[in-house]
């Protein structure tokens, strides 16, 4: 649902980057799977369930992953 996001943070060495994955459309959602190999991959996802956006992270890298739901109203 549009304005689900998970934030995810990242060990990049000397400091720590966070990024951010947004349902941006209406009909929109966030998925987390995770994948073999120790890969985390997080998606903006279709009602019809194709992937609009698709960001990989390797899990020995992954400080924090914080899902946040959408609040349910409409807009």
């Amino acid at each position: 649902m549009k304005g689900d996001r998970v934030e995810i943070v990242i060990d990049a060495g000397d400091s720590s980057r966070t990024y951010e994955v947004v349902a941006t459309r209406a009909g929109r959602r966030v998925e987390v799977a995770n994948r073999r190999g120790g890969v985390v991959e997080v998606s903006e996802v279709t009602r019809s369930g194709t992937a609009v956006r698709t960001a990989r992270f390797m899990s020995s890298r992954i400080l924090a992953l914080v899902e946040h739901p959408a609040d349910g109203k409409p807009d």
